[in-house]
């Protein structure tokens, strides 16, 4: 299978890291979101960042100017019906991701992959709804994608070998590293990740020590790059609580159970760095524990 363009769903963080790093891969991409505002803002976010990598000089001023040549924007979900790579990047809600692809189905090309960038959502489930599960995978990128250099690669029971390596392939000319999973709830990453984050959250509810003392812990006893509390804010927490949901609910496990403070921020609006107030409250300069 030869992919040269890639139509990616969804122009917020998830997906314009996507389009950025595949861009500098040398992809065409077609990028769509369901407003003019949001495809502006994601290409804007997009130069900015390869403007960053040109002062680090980990590209050229015409490496950027090139990649960002090759993305183009649409309103229009039936123009990447003739790419030959989908990658899907919508709110993590199945409703929403199944919505999608049967609006995509009667334009697309009979060899179009199709795929989710899904970190939780059972992609045997997702593929079922389509008319080609053979050619249907998970292909879950890390946030902030040109930085993280792992790609999961998740099959569904229906997946075929040819799919597979052809987004194998991807992964290698990304320049990233993949990590095969089985279609089991969470995945690799979130399956360990996401508990982590959850019991953390228990052990601010339960009064075991304060935000700060948690994260503090985390990072200097255990040499994490940020605490479990900071990641879920720039995660953010209504991403946790859906994750933790996932689990819970795929694995019927009380492990699982998404704890009550972490419900609790999500109902009040409180969803991290995206809303300015999460663990932290970022409307300072400096971010500041909300409790």
């Amino acid at each position: 299978m030869d992919i040269q363009q890639v139509g990616i769903v969804g122009a917020g963080q998830m997906g314009n890291g996507i389009a950025h790093v595949f861009s500098l891969a040398g992809y065409d991409v077609l990028m769509t979101d369901i407003s003019q505002e949001g495809l502006d803002r994601a290409r804007s976010l997009i130069d900015g960042n390869m403007a960053r990598q040109v002062s680090r000089e980990k590209i050229t001023e015409d490496e950027k100017n090139v990649a960002m040549g090759r993305i183009r924007t649409t309103l229009r979900l039936a123009d990447l019906g003739q790419t030959d790579l989908v990658i899907e990047a919508a709110t993590e809600r199945e409703t929403v991701k199944t919505a999608i692809f049967e609006d995509l189905l009667p334009h697309l090309k009979p060899t179009t992959i199709l795929t989710s960038n899904t970190s939780s959502i059972s992609i045997t489930r997702l593929a079922s709804r389509t008319d080609r599960p053979e050619k249907f995978m998970g292909f879950h990128f890390m946030n902030p994608v040109p930085v993280m250099q792992l790609v999961e690669l998740i099959r569904g029971i229906a997946t075929d070998k040819e799919t597979f390596d052809a987004c194998l392939g991807v992964v290698d000319r990304l320049g990233k590293v993949a990590a095969t999973a089985e279609d089991f709830p969470g995945f690799i990453v979130n399956r360990i990740l996401m508990p982590m984050i959850n019991e953390a959250v228990y052990t601010l509810y339960e009064g075991v020590g304060n935000v700060n003392s948690i994260d503090k812990a985390m990072k200097l006893g255990t040499n994490h790059p940020m605490g479990p509390l900071e990641l879920a804010d720039f995660i953010g927490l209504d991403t946790c609580l859906a994750i933790m949901n996932v689990l819970h609910d795929g694995l019927a496990d009380t492990k699982y159970r998404p704890c009550p403070l972490l419900t609790k921020y999500v109902e009040a609006g409180w969803l991290g760095r995206k809303t300015k107030r999460g663990f932290y409250d970022y409307h300072g300069e400096e971010p500041v524990p909300t409790r």
